[in-house]
């Protein structure tokens, strides 16, 4: 628990939210600034503070239940698709340092668009493959 960290009051009650789901090692809840209604929040229990820093088993955790709620946002609000992302250091995006799972509900014609990709340079994918590869 670091007790700086709006995630793990939330978690232990002190703030308060509309949690959907939770089971013992993650906690589920509604975004207070969603993309589209349903926007949920999925977070271990336990401060972790992105993907580089979480247990493997506990992320795995973590994924199963963005699955459940994915189902769920699928058959209950009618989703017509569903986004799932993690935003992991500030030049990604990440502003809460508790690792979380955004799962977003997505409606056809609801105004948001999709990444746009770039190309790669002559042989510069064959670059990255070699510099990534295992």
């Amino acid at each position: 628990m670091n007790e700086n960290c709006i995630f793990c009051k939330i978690i232990n009650g002190d703030i308060p939210c509309a949690m959907i789901y939770q089971d013992e090692e993650t906690f589920a809840f509604l975004d207070i600034n969603p993309i589209n209604d349903g926007h949920t929040l999925i977070i271990p229990k336990h401060h972790h503070e992105n993907i580089f820093s979480t247990p493997s088993d506990i992320f795995a955790k973590m994924a199963i239940t963005a699955q459940k709620i994915a189902k769920r946002q699928k058959e209950i609000l009618g989703a017509d698709g569903i986004n799932i992302g993690m935003n992991n250091e500030p030049d990604a995006g990440q502003v809460v340092f508790h690792a979380h799972i955004h799962v977003m509900p997505r409606f056809k014609n609801d105004g948001y668009d999709l990444w746009k990709g770039k190309t790669y340079k002559e042989g510069e994918i064959e670059k990255i493959q070699n510099k990534l590869k295992f």
